[in-house]
């Protein structure tokens, strides 16, 4: 854990309060109605004690004479009941105010963490369960609900209680007030000190393991088909066991610390309770008070007790309100790893031709560089193939191009055109990309295929899928162009969705185009669809092809063979072919041999039994 997070008094509260004041000072108008409405009910709580005091003052001179005792009963009477009125309508202003002021700042924390999440590195989204980064923006925007009431319902009120009756009992009692503000004074400090210092590091690590919860149920459940294959639900089962353990234990000790809190608190007002009323009692004796002030103060004490007593679990809800929004807070502060460039203009592609020039890039956990010095030019038009052992720079090649990295030193251009230098959704809208696994979102398979030009009409959706060669099993779906795909297309075959994801690439009509190992890991009949659908695609376009399989690449311009961020070998597949003891060439003839041996065995295995397949291997 990071130890300079344990500091709740100082950087966190700094941070999340700081991020509340940002989206607060967007509704600056209702922060100041709402302030001054608080401001108008506290001085109402104030004023009650006094009025009740006069009041009583008034009964007890009742001996003096009915029609005096009424006139004078009135007044205070009166006041009393226009103070609770208006009590009354401010609280259902300032609760009317604050629902407009949480609602918007929910609306737009939910949207800003979306439009930032969006646009932080893959790196970290490789790294971050996508159930936990959910749970961190749902949890933290419900937190600033609480937050918000806590703060502008809860404790200003309270702070403006607490001093204006420390000022109106000293006024009539200096001794009054002393015993008051220091007893108040005392309550809040240890309050805070005991929810700040033994509370919230609890609480800090229960919505740790929360997060862990979320989670770890998240990724179960994405990965369920997995699950059943293996009939692994018990083991799933028992591995959410023990993160709901500890987050249970951690849970616990959290909240057995607040009650302890909470105990405490309810002592400090006891002893209060008895200073006050000692006091009271003193000055009764010593003939400085009457039956009204005896009155007064007892009131004040009730009204202070009531203040207080929702100080100390204010302090508590604000303390939870913090730990809950702090790792939202975090999530906006996390560094977006690429990111535009101050006047950052739109990439125009006209021709497609793409240069890397004398680049080096190294990925941060490596010292070395997986590039250095690289030099490659791929001309307007021409189609390229990427192929190497893994880890020879294949993948990195792609994500230099789409930017998803930025490089150490040279420039990658587009023609002409610095990719550092333009606006990254511009660059990604020129590039069209078929990926090995293609993802889809859970709606329908029209909207999927028109996800690189939303405004497609249906025939250019449906011609888009004939070209792809998806139309055929699109229509025999129940619903067809309609269907919803299931979470991630898992409704769909990995044929089916590469097919959706070609249709993709045809309507998004970009000048650049990519096939990220687009059939290694597709049946042979669904190869042969989805290359046809590919030649269809690469004509009048820029593309590059990352091949596993390098029957994809035979017909290719040019074939770049890459080892460890160099280019080994380069040329078409005829000239690469007759290099001796090309890397090319033995990759090429250890597929062809593991292509034959796949064929033999298939056609000799079912002929053998154990016993004779056993001889054979025995005779080998």
């Amino acid at each position: 854990m990071n130890h300079n997070k344990i500091d709740l008094g100082g950087r966190t509260f700094k941070d999340v309060f700081g991020f509340a004041f940002m989206h607060w000072r967007r509704q600056r108008h209702r922060i100041a109605a709402i302030i001054c409405v608080a401001l108008l009910t506290a001085l109402a709580d104030i004023m009650t004690p006094w009025f009740s005091g006069h009041l009583v003052d008034a009964l007890a001179g009742a001996g003096l004479g009915k029609s005096h005792a009424l006139h004078a009963v009135l007044a205070p009477f009166a006041s009393l009941i226009a103070l609770a009125l208006a009590g009354a309508l401010l609280r259902y202003f300032t609760y009317f105010s604050i629902t407009g002021l949480t609602l918007r700042m929910m609306s737009d924390i939910a949207g800003d963490a979306f439009h930032r999440v969006q646009r932080l590195s893959t790196d970290w989204h490789a790294n971050s369960f996508a159930g936990s980064t959910v749970r961190k923006i749902t949890r933290g925007m419900w937190a600033l609900d609480l937050l918000n009431d806590t703060l502008l319902i809860g404790l200003l009120p309270s702070f403006i209680m607490l001093v204006g009756a420390t000022a109106l009992l000293g006024a009539r009692w200096p001794v009054m007030g002393v015993v008051v503000g220091a007893g108040a004074l005392l309550y809040i400090a240890v309050t805070i000190a005991l929810t700040l210092g033994f509370v919230a590091p609890a609480a800090r690590l229960g919505n740790a393991w929360d997060t862990r919860m979320g989670g770890a149920l998240a990724d179960a459940v994405t990965c369920n088909a997995v699950v059943k294959a293996f009939g692994a639900e018990t083991r799933e089962e028992q591995r959410l066991s023990r993160v709901i353990g500890k987050w249970r234990h951690r849970t616990r000790r959290a909240w057995l610390r607040g009650t302890f809190n909470g105990s405490l608190q309810n002592v400090m007002l006891a002893a209060m309770q008895a200073a006050m009323l000692g006091v009271a009692i003193a000055l009764w004796w010593n003939g400085r008070a009457g039956v009204g002030d005896i009155a007064f103060a007892l009131t004040m004490f009730l009204v202070l007790q009531g203040y207080l007593r929702d100080v100390g679990m204010l302090v508590r809800q604000l303390q939870r309100s913090v730990n809950d929004m702090e790792e939202l807070v975090q999530l906006t502060h996390q560094p977006l790893g690429i990111e535009d460039r101050p006047g950052a203009v739109q990439l125009a592609v006209e021709r497609g031709e793409i240069r890397f020039e004398h680049v080096t890039f190294r990925y941060d956990a490596h010292a070395a560089p997986l590039y250095s010095d690289f030099s490659v030019r791929i001309a307007p038009g021409e189609r390229v193939g990427l192929i190497g052992h893994s880890g020879s720079g294949k993948t990195t090649f792609i994500k230099l191009i789409q930017r998803l990295y930025d490089v150490a030193e040279g420039k990658i251009t587009i023609d002409g055109q610095d990719i550092a230098g333009v606006r990254q959704a511009s660059l990604r809208a020129q590039i069209a990309i078929v990926q090995q696994e293609p993802l889809l979102f859970h709606r329908s398979l029209a909207e999927n295929i028109a996800y690189a030009r939303p405004g497609a009409s249906r025939a250019e959706i449906e011609r888009a899928a004939h070209l792809a060669n998806a139309h055929d099993f699109i229509v025999t779906l129940p619903h067809g162009y309609d269907t919803l795909v299931g979470e991630r297309g898992v409704k769909l075959s990995g044929g089916e969705r590469q097919r959706v994801a070609i249709a993709r690439a045809f309507l998004a009509d970009a000048p650049i185009l990519i096939f990220d190992e687009a059939t290694s890991s597709l049946d042979s009949e669904s190869e042969a669809s989805i290359q046809q659908a590919m030649e269809r695609l690469m004509v009048g376009r820029t593309t590059l092809v990352v091949a596993h399989r390098l029957s994809t690449v035979r017909s290719l311009d040019r074939l770049l063979v890459l080892d460890r961020g160099r280019v080994v070998e380069e040329g078409s597949h005829d000239a690469l072919i007759r290099i001796d003891n090309g890397l090319y060439r033995r990759l090429f003839e250890r597929q062809a041999l593991e292509l034959t041996k796949g064929l033999v065995d298939h056609q000799a295995g079912p002929s053998l039994g154990p016993r004779r397949a056993s001889t054979c291997a025995a005779e080998a």
